[in-house]
């Protein structure tokens, strides 16, 4: 059974075990299981990064954008599996092909496309796509992996 959507961050919080600061998807729009999932970032000037990341200029650092992208590909995994997937941890295991191409600022919304590519074994690899208002601004491919606990 497909949840309902839009899926909050309450139920975001139940899915996966990231946390304040360091949940990075506020809220998911779109799911299609096992194959596509569309979520979003609201950027905030309250982020605590933006203090040093940069003084007078405040940048998202890139390395959140994929960390949200893949935290959205953690979404599409344990959605698409329900049950089976609790308890499960998934860890980011490489990242391919990234790109950035707009800094992502204080009051932007991210929408953070991820599309399955393939599953192997414990293993799930996913093209990722970050957009602002529609313009790309960051992708990636991005491998995920289950670690037994």
């Amino acid at each position: 059974m497909q949840p309902q959507l839009p899926i909050d961050v309450i139920t975001i919080q139940k899915l996966l075990p990231h946390r304040y600061p360091f949940l990075l998807v506020d809220r998911v729009l779109e799911l299609e299981p096992h194959k596509r999932i569309v979520g979003i970032k609201n950027v905030s000037i309250n982020e605590p990064y933006f203090q040093g990341h940069f003084p007078g200029h405040p940048v998202m650092p890139g390395v959140l954008v994929i960390e949200a992208l893949a935290q959205a590909g953690g979404l599409l995994t344990q959605l698409s599996h329900g049950a089976d997937a609790d308890g499960k941890l998934f860890y980011l295991v490489k990242i391919d092909n990234a790109k950035f191409s707009r800094m992502v600022v204080p009051g932007d919304q991210l929408e953070l496309v991820v599309e399955l590519k393939r599953t192997i074994r414990n293993m799930a690899m996913y093209a990722c796509v970050a957009r602002v208002d529609g313009e790309q601004v960051a992708c990636a491919d991005v491998l995920c992996a289950e670690v037994a606990q």
